[in-house]
């Protein structure tokens, strides 16, 4: 493989991997069931930013570009609307320390 497909393989394993990494505070969310300490704004400047590397991968035919913000639009569309769902529930009690 040369140069440009080994680097085209990283970028979009570097991609996916970066694209994820949304879902991880989805998760947490989920677990914790409240939302009130992670930014909505955080969300829709990713979803934002990774249309348009989207937009911009699919006029220049990029698949790695493509692929990698892909992963983070739908990553990102899934963890906002999580963080919507329960935003405003009241966190709960902490035991004493």
């Amino acid at each position: 493989m040369d140069a440009e497909g080994v680097t085209a393989v990283a970028a979009t394993t570097a991609g996916i991997v970066m694209g994820v990494a949304p879902l991880l505070q989805a998760e947490r969310v989920h677990r914790r069931r409240h939302s009130d300490d992670v930014s909505a704004a955080w969300l829709v400047v990713l979803i934002l930013g990774g249309g348009a590397w989207l937009a911009r991968g699919l006029v220049i035919d990029d698949v790695p570009i493509i692929v990698g913000n892909v992963v983070v639009v739908v990553s990102s569309i899934v963890t906002l609307a999580v963080v919507l769902r329960y935003r405003g529930h009241d966190a709960p009690a902490r035991a004493p320390e």
